[in-house]
């Protein structure tokens, strides 16, 4: 299974960006999900859509929103960014609990 993010650039604080991400198979996706890593700092969740619902993290609650579209499409809207959400962002899905990575999109958030 290969997943594509895109979407990744370079903003202001306060823009917004949408990432999307595509994975080349629909078929026994369980859960969808985007993690980020920052320069330096370890791969952390930032949001996951599971059969219960969405959960977020606590830095990007009320300000990012993951949704799928489709069984092979998802996207994470992030709106209000902020410096601190600079980072390598990458795409997730499990498949009957293996897990499937996208190649990452950076995202900068600089004036």
């Amino acid at each position: 299974v290969q997943l594509q993010a895109s979407g990744g650039g370079l903003v202001q604080p306060g823009e917004s960006l949408r990432l999307s991400c595509v994975a080349s198979t629909p078929f026994m996706i369980n859960t969808v999900a985007w993690y980020r890593q920052a320069p330096g700092k370890q791969r952390d969740l930032v949001a996951i859509k599971h059969i219960l619902g969405t959960d977020y993290a606590d830095s990007v609650k009320g300000r990012f929103t993951l949704s799928r579209d489709g069984a092979k499409n998802w996207a994470l809207q992030m709106n209000s960014l902020k410096p601190e959400d600079t980072a390598v962002y990458y795409c997730n899905a499990n498949i009957r609990g293996e897990n499937f990575w996208g190649q990452g999109t950076l995202v900068t958030v600089s004036s």
